[in-house]
């Protein structure tokens, strides 16, 4: 699938996947200068690009693993989604969870993007739902297993 992508900003990166089998293409930070965050400061760390999703689909915006594990390096909302009608600037909201300040590059991989198909949903409102095994069995109600 082709997405139509529009840089924003000369030193605007696209999206890159780093392997022939990556699911998600990392994405670059759009930045003049370092930018250091400290322990649990949020910044919203622009890309430089807008893109033209079709209608149908959502890019989730993802933390990349090896900063969030080595660095404490998170997503503020957890995981972000760009919507098919929004056509601004892409930024990535993130948060030093770490102990120590974090300094972003210009043009380092910031986070990475997956394209995922949705469907809207047509809510039916009924007055009870089907019997299942689990139930209303919440959160730990399957248990620990031990290996």
């Amino acid at each position: 699938m082709k997405i139509n992508v529009t840089k924003l900003h000369d030193k605007a990166i696209l999206p890159e996947y780093q392997t022939v089998g990556a699911a998600a293409a990392d994405i670059h930070a759009c930045l003049d200068a370092p930018m250091t965050l400290m322990p649990m400061e949020r910044r919203i760390i622009p890309t430089g690009l807008a893109m033209a999703i079709p209608e149908g689909y959502e890019v989730q915006i993802r933390a990349r693993s090896g900063l969030s594990i080595k660095h404490g390096i998170a997503l503020v909302n957890g995981m972000g989604t760009i919507d098919s009608d929004y056509r601004g600037e892409v930024g990535v909201l993130v948060i030093n969870l770490g102990q120590d300040a974090f300094t972003i590059e210009p043009g380092m991989r910031i986070a990475q993007m997956v394209l995922s198909k949705y469907e809207h949903i047509a809510w039916q409102q009924v007055d009870s739902l089907d019997e299942t095994a689990r139930g209303a069995g919440g959160y730990g109600s399957t248990g620990i297993k031990e290996v």
